[in-house]
């Protein structure tokens, strides 16, 4: 399983965000370029970022930073966050990225996926993010009408090279969340799985590796935190 060490972007700076709330960023003083010349340098092979002033508003926000950060690393990048039509699509791929996630745009509209799969095979995943049973869409503002695993099978027959699953309740550390529906969702498809706002801890980790069909798992904040490191991770997964 791969470690996807993840950089969440507002205001050009480093954040994760309390229960998904954009309006509730934590702030960490660090070099977001710096910070992925070091998740490059601990052995991570891919790097996840995030441009949530493009979650809230739409459009490139944060590009400078992010094309500093896929121009500095030598690993690939794969970028989300805002992009919403082919031409965003073009413009990531032209600019160094190696994969482009779509997450409300994938939901909203069908026809933009199978287009960008077509263009650039192997280069476009999708976010499906779920909470109380209902996917959700627009930073996790609004819930859809259709159910996270009717929509990730729909997906995957459109040429998507990974879905990205969060489980929203999981995330939010609720009592009775688990690794559940992270596990049906895994076993119902055949594109593979990377799995998001599960980890924790080192045991979640140990618990997330052993699942079918999970290639790799987004981790941000408990590597902000400093509650593992990314060494330990990788040490942990392979």
């Amino acid at each position: 399983m791969m470690i996807f060490p993840d950089i969440e972007l507002m205001d050009g700076k480093c954040v994760s965000l309390t229960r998904g709330e954009l309006s509730d960023p934590v702030y960490y003083d660090v070099d977001p370029v710096e910070k992925a010349k070091a998740f490059a340098a601990s052995g991570a092979q891919w790097i996840h970022v995030v441009d949530l002033d493009g979650v809230k508003q739409g459009g490139r926000h944060n590009a400078d930073i992010i094309t500093s950060i896929i121009d500095t690393v030598e690993i690939p990048v794969q970028v989300a966050g805002g992009i919403r039509t082919m031409a965003s699509i073009e413009w990531w791929i032209d600019n160094g990225a190696t994969r482009v996630v779509l997450g409300t745009a994938a939901i909203m509209d069908r026809r933009l996926v199978v287009e960008a799969c077509a263009q650039f095979p192997g280069q476009i995943a999708v976010s499906v993010d779920e909470r109380g049973g209902s996917v959700m869409i627009e930073g996790w503002r609004e819930a859809a009408t259709v159910s996270a695993l009717e929509v990730a099978r729909q997906l995957q027959d459109t040429g998507v090279s990974a879905i990205i699953y969060t489980d929203i309740d999981r995330n939010d550390d609720l009592p009775d969340s688990s690794f559940a529906k992270t596990t049906e969702m895994a076993r119902q498809l055949s594109v593979p799985v990377i799995s998001s706002g599960t980890v924790k801890s080192l045991d979640d980790l140990s618990t997330l590796k052993y699942l079918p069909n999970i290639s790799g798992s987004v981790v941000g904040r408990a590597l902000f935190d400093e509650v593992f490191t990314l060494d330990e991770a990788i040490a942990l997964c392979l």
